[in-house]
């Protein structure tokens, strides 16, 4: 069983009449719904208005992948959370983050970049599956519209993706490297780029699929066992040095 927890910060739709209309149960909501009926996952969500921003080490000790959407908020995350997400990260723990969670502190401190982009409104996107033979592009076809979706274009200031899944193409020409993965430490990640909050792009059947094969790729498939005297990287070299230091 993959424990999944999809994390947002719940604000839009409380705040905007049309993104309600579009998410009445939320972004997370919207995810969890099509994310739970696949018999090895089970999955909860968590907003930021919640104790903890819903991610208290109960729920991260148990989590096995993170789905991470955000936007308005991105300060209101504490940094001991950001820190301490960014350690099971590096511990195992899968992470993907969503639309305009590539400006959260989270991903900003897992690739160790500004990750600035391009952007300007809605726009007709076509997402071309680019990686055919990767487990996340499995069941996608070679490419799909999707009618209404925020134009985020290059340059996107990230570390050189270790594989590119999709790339998306814009009405107005840009070309963005819409779906990328990296590996941290002992985690998975993937950052997916479509999932504006005013489009309903979340209800797109390959979108959905998207999002469960990626949930099924970044899962840790086994417990880690770490050759004695291999460092964990849970472990910052601070406290490396520390524990030295005090034998």
């Amino acid at each position: 069983m993959i424990n999944v927890t999809v994390w947002n910060e719940g604000l839009h739709e409380k705040s905007d009449p049309a993104v309600g209309r579009v998410y009445p149960d939320g972004i997370h909501g919207c995810i969890k719904q099509f994310l739970s009926p696949q018999a090895d996952f089970s999955v909860r969500t968590a907003t930021l208005s919640q104790r903890s921003c819903g991610l208290p080490d109960k729920v991260l000790d148990s989590t096995d992948v993170l789905l991470w959407w955000g936007h308005m908020a991105h300060d209101k995350v504490p940094d001991k959370l950001v820190e301490k997400i960014r350690q099971r990260v590096l511990g195992g723990m899968g992470l993907i983050v969503l639309h305009s969670g590539h400006h959260s502190k989270l991903f900003k401190a897992l690739m160790g970049t500004t990750c600035n982009l391009q952007w300007r409104d809605a726009d007709r996107e076509r997402v071309w599956t680019v990686e055919p033979t990767h487990p996340i592009a499995q069941g996608v076809p070679q490419s799909f519209d999707l009618p209404q979706e925020e134009m985020y274009g290059e340059r996107f200031d990230i570390p050189a993706p270790e594989k590119l899944i999709f790339l998306g193409w814009f009405a107005g020409g840009e070309v963005f490297r819409a779906g990328c993965c990296w590996q941290r430490g002992l985690g998975r990640i993937f950052y997916f780029q479509p999932g504006h909050e005013s489009n309903p792009t979340y209800h797109n059947e390959h979108v959905q699929r998207i999002l469960i094969n990626a949930v099924r790729w970044a899962a840790p498939t086994l417990p880690v066992q770490l050759p004695e005297g291999c460092p964990n990287p849970q472990v910052t070299p601070e406290e490396r040095y520390r524990e030295a230091s005090a034998q």
